[in-house]
């Protein structure tokens, strides 16, 4: 992939490729695009399920959020914790769910 690539990837989810103190990412435009795309799918992917676990349980936005973060965490998602929290975030984003509900460790 040439880094004349049509994906525009948020500020958001570069931060996450830059350490503290510093001002550039840690990984190449490639490598983030791909996650960044990766992740992305993962978020719109979860819509319908987190729809369906909220209906069928009746819990919050919260706890539905609080459900997913472990299973990215705890199973095959492939995400780190940082990317993990973005994904929730872009969730509820995607779900129009408030901000706040997306549970610590965004």
């Amino acid at each position: 992939m040439s880094d004349d690539s049509q994906i525009l990837v948020p500020p958001s989810f570069i931060a996450l490729f830059i350490e503290p103190g510093r001002a550039r990412p840690t990984a190449a435009r490639q490598a983030i695009v791909e996650r960044y795309e990766y992740c992305e799918d993962l978020a719109q992917l979860l819509c319908q399920r987190a729809g369906e676990i909220r209906a069928d349980l009746g819990i919050t936005e919260h706890d539905v959020l609080e459900r997913m973060r472990r299973g990215l965490l705890g199973g095959d998602a492939g995400v780190d914790e940082r990317e993990a929290g973005w994904v929730l975030t872009r969730l509820a984003e995607l779900l129009g769910w408030a901000a706040a509900s997306a549970p610590p460790g965004n």
